[in-house]
């Protein structure tokens, strides 16, 4: 079961990690497949969706996982089906704030399509 909030929706997670003397967030996504706990890596598409990711969960620990699926045709006219990913929080006054990831690793990426299905 993925760590899921009592709508059913994922919730992405992160926690602090030191590094050179500095703190630093890391964001993963809680799960069980097939009885085995994972701990799903996912981070931004590029190093400054950091400072995104940081507005978006602002004070708190979790935010959604929003899952939007695409499909689009190669210059063959195969169809190539996917998923991108983003966390989603919403404030008190009811803004919305949104940051795109992506699974960190080609392995969490294949954690991550068996977790959502």
């Amino acid at each position: 079961m993925a760590n899921k909030n009592s709508l059913g929706k994922i919730k992405v997670e992160r926690e602090t990690f030191e590094k050179n003397g500095k703190t630093f967030y890391s964001y993963f996504i809680k799960g069980n497949i097939r009885g085995k706990d994972v701990r799903i890596l996912v981070s931004p598409p590029d190093f400054g969706g950091y400072a995104v990711l940081e507005i978006v969960f602002g004070n708190e620990m979790e935010a959604d996982l929003i899952v939007k699926p695409y499909e689009m045709k190669d210059t063959g006219g195969n169809i190539i089906k996917g998923n991108t990913y983003a966390v989603h929080t919403i404030d008190e006054n009811g803004e919305v704030y949104e940051c795109a990831i992506k699974p960190f690793r080609m392995s969490d990426k294949a954690l991550l399509n068996m977790l959502i299905k």
